[in-house]
């Protein structure tokens, strides 16, 4: 994939794909939608210790950063999945300027260790934080069931990628969590939303950050 590096209006970058005419965050900000959608709506929720998140979408690695920086101040252990077909190269993570934005202590050693460990192994990126990347095709993927605290949906928008969208994917992100487990998403789209429901989660629409009205988290009972 061709991605080139931009610029967001909080300052932090983001990447932009040319043929799918699509970037990887919002233009808005994407430190600020990060922090909106899957940090206060979504791990701040989860009342727990230890706690096992599941992102779908790997990408920059900007989610599993502030999970990072969130679990350093609140000493909670995590341990982190993230799944992408499409890894970023060495270069191109490089130029990321997250841990420049964020600012706590080994920030960069900590974002730069995330992405140069080995892929389709779970390893330790300190003594609270796990980290297991896969690579492969979500859509193609057999997830665990009963595993997840909290699910981070961050694939890219209905529009450009429907199939990883549909009533299918949704019933596996059922299975996948735990009793009382939550799956937050930027997408308010009424078809997610109804899908969502149907496989038996409870829906809350919820302001959404800086370009968007609103986002959805969706919680099993």
């Amino acid at each position: 994939m061709k991605r080139k590096l931009i610029i967001t209006e909080d300052g932090s970058h983001s990447y932009y794909l040319p043929e799918m005419e699509e970037t990887y965050h919002s233009i808005h900000g994407a430190i600020t939608e990060s922090e909106h959608v899957f940090i206060k709506n979504g791990l701040a929720v989860i009342s727990k210790q230890n706690i096992n998140v599941f992102e779908i979408g790997f990408g920059s690695g900007l989610n599993a950063l502030l999970c990072y920086a969130y679990a350093l101040r609140n000493s909670v252990e995590i341990d982190y999945q993230g799944i992408e077909k499409y890894p970023l190269q060495t270069k191109e993570y490089n130029n990321l300027n997250y841990p420049q934005q964020l600012d706590f202590g080994n920030a960069q050693e900590v974002f730069e260790n995330m992405h140069h460990l080995s892929w389709d192994k779970r390893q330790h990126v300190s003594s609270f934080f796990s980290l297991h990347k896969i690579q492969a095709d979500a859509l193609k993927f057999k997830f665990p069931e009963d595993w997840a605290d909290l699910v981070l949906f961050d694939a890219f928008g209905p529009e450009k990628q429907s199939e990883i969208w549909k009533r299918e994917m949704m019933e596996k992100m059922f299975r996948l969590c735990k009793r009382a487990g939550v799956l937050v998403t930027y997408s308010a789209k009424g078809q997610l939303r109804r899908d969502l429901k149907n496989c038996g989660f409870s829906i809350e629409k919820l302001p959404g950050p800086p370009g968007k009205r609103e986002m959805s988290r969706a919680i099993k009972p």
